[in-house]
């Protein structure tokens, strides 16, 4: 089984389903070439966890069930409801509505009792036998809450009043007022630990409502230092809402792509962190009791359309994040294990996992097996069957007429092929490239043959550079023989001292040794090897810097002449008088 995995840092995840997981093939396709797709292994391989799990065209909402056994979600088109069982990996039924749903709520344990809210300002209650009733509101809806305490269900609509419709008694209720300058409400949620009411405007501001007394508490004004008002207006503001679970916390999405963290009980925000995309978020959640902290460290998943980012509450540190290539509509966590589900805008609702935030569910427990295999078995990178190629070099293959196609992919400053694509064309533009390179490894293989023959060993063993290598070498050496004489100079005035011959010449030699082990280490120098063996560095005598650099030269050995020649033999005098001096030495014994 093949998985489509990516680790910015240092926690997996894999996608199970959607896009790009796996080929996919429309039926008709599939039922006429099913023996061949017998031999094919990477259909073969691929992984449907959820048999049918996608719309026709997109999928708007995907919620799972309190009891965790189901999943309902809505899509289109034609606009319509699907419901998933877990025990049964596979679709249970379909049910088309009259209008694309906007948002809905689970209202029992499992999947039976739905409300739904339309793009056609109807709200829609259905049961297991299908539609129970429909009604209407005045204004177009936008989110929903439910509190179980008392069955009111709360309508987020364009306009400056939350509509309340109780379900235990049938009817709506007196709305709430935000406000005379209120044009709409984004977002709400209900604290679960208190059931303080939370509603996110247009006007970049929060207020907060006691449901008992049905009266605003606080209306908090959000920061919004980069982009002025820029975010406020139709679909701007506050774009999401989410308490967690202790009662006391809450994220807050704003539409310039910010998430913000409260403390009820202090109007400062403990964090600020910025999306990356400067879009909407559309969707906030919670994770709790991961598997890798046991300190119980709460993380937060942030997503707008483009990116699902999951992140530390504490500081912000990212811990991970998953990108699909179709825009994001809505993202649900399965509490207490690794899996995520992705309504987009794509065909296929993706699932991915995620192993150190949690196990998998006990209906697909197979993934944990999966996954561990994956992580011991190496995984070959997307790259490899590709070669990445400039404009130059598109062009002198002869594919230039390729741009703009989907056989030619632009990545950064050049472009991805197909290897069997680029090695062909490689082929048609030169014929003789393997005769070529034939020849050049025979070539270098003669060269590495003669350079072991042996050598005198007068003369130094470089490729190039030969003039610049003996003009050190002789330079080293008189340094070396300077550096002698002087050694020899101290060893006389130590013999005067009272230091017998014997020992003096034992230091000399040990000087000579010394210095001409220096001298043989200095020009074989590791560093500047390649400046003797490479083509690249050498210097070429004919050009005119080094001629100016250069003015006189013997014709000979190509040596620049040195005009203190006088010199030159006064110290070859000196090393022969000094050779002699030490022939002449008396020792005296006192």
């Amino acid at each position: 089984m093949v998985l489509k995995s990516t680790s910015s840092t240092n926690h997996t995840v894999y996608q199970i389903s959607g896009t790009n997981t796996s080929r996919s093939l429309p039926d008709w396709v599939a039922r006429k070439r099913r023996r061949d797709l017998k031999n094919d292994p990477e259909y073969a391989s691929r992984i449907e966890l959820i048999q049918d799990f996608e719309f026709s065209e997109a999928s708007n909402k995907i919620k799972v069930s309190a009891d965790g056994n189901y999943a309902m979600a809505t899509g289109t088109y034609k606009p319509q409801i699907h419901v998933y069982d877990f025990a049964e990996l596979s679709l249970k039924f379909e049910r088309h509505t009259d209008a694309e749903n906007v948002d809905f709520i689970i209202l029992s344990d499992d999947w039976t009792k739905s409300v739904h809210l339309q793009n056609d300002r109807s709200i829609e209650l259905h049961t297991q036998g299908g539609i129970h009733t429909r009604t209407r509101i005045p204004k177009f809806g936008r989110a929903l809450a439910y509190r179980y305490s008392n069955c009111d269900l709360y309508v987020g609509a364009s306009g400056n009043e939350i509509y309340r419709l109780n379900l235990d008694q049938g009817r709506f209720m007196s709305p709430l007022d935000l406000g005379p300058d209120i044009t709409g409400c984004n977002c709400l949620d209900i604290n679960p630990a208190h059931g303080l009411l939370a509603f996110g405007l247009e006007n970049n501001t929060v207020q907060f409502w006691d449901p008992r007394s049905r009266t605003k508490l606080l209306q908090m004004q959000m920061d919004n230092d980069d982009e002025g008002d820029s975010n406020s207006g139709i679909g701007g503001g506050i774009t999401a809402l989410k308490f967690k679970s202790d009662g006391l916390s809450l994220a807050v999405g704003t539409s310039a792509g910010q998430t913000v963290l409260y403390d009820l009980r202090s109007p400062n925000p403990l964090l600020k962190k910025e999306q990356g995309y400067g879009l909407p978020i559309n969707s906030l959640t919670w994770i709790e009791g991961t598997r890798d902290d046991a300190d119980g460290t709460a993380r937060v998943l942030s997503a707008d359309k483009r990116i699902a980012k999951i992140w530390d509450a504490e500081g912000g540190k990212p811990y991970t994040s998953f990108e699909p290539s179709v825009d994001i509509n809505d993202v649900t966590h399965i509490p207490d294990t690794g899996i995520f589900f992705l309504a987009n805008e794509g065909m296929p609702m993706h699932t991915y996992f995620i192993p150190s935030l949690g196990p998998a569910p006990s209906w697909c427990s197979f993934i944990e097996n999966v996954t561990e295999e994956l992580e011991e078995a190496p995984v070959s990178t997307v790259y490899d069957n590709y070669k990445f190629v400039t404009r130059k070099e598109l062009a002198a293959l002869g594919l230039g007429h390729l741009l703009g196609t989907n056989v030619v992919r632009s990545y950064m400053h050049g472009y991805f092929i197909d290897i069997r694509l680029y090695e062909q064309a490689k082929l048609i533009s030169n014929p003789f490239a393997y005769q070529e390179h034939r020849e050049r490894e025979i070539r270098k293989k003669i060269a590495k043959e003669r350079e072991s023959r042996i050598r005198t060993s007068s003369k130094l063993a470089v490729k190039i550079n030969k003039n610049l290598a003996e003009k050190l070498a002789k330079s080293e050496e008189k340094k070396a023989k300077k550096e002698i004489r002087e050694a020899r100079i101290k060893a006389r005035a130590k013999a005067a001292a009272g230091v017998e011959e014997d020992d003096l010449k034992g230091e000399a030699k040990t000087g000579d040794i010394a210095q001409a082990s220096g001298t043989k280490s200095s020009l074989l120098d590791e560093r500047f090897k390649t400046v003797f063996e490479d083509p690249e560095f050498e210097v070429d005598e004919n050009t005119v810097e080094f001629q100016q650099l250069n003015p006189t030269r013997s014709t000979k050995t190509g040596e620049a002449v040195s005009r203190a020649k006088p010199d030159s033999d006064e110290e070859e005098f000196d090393d022969d008088d000094d050779d002699d001096e030490d022939d002449d030495v008396v020792v005296v014994d006192y």
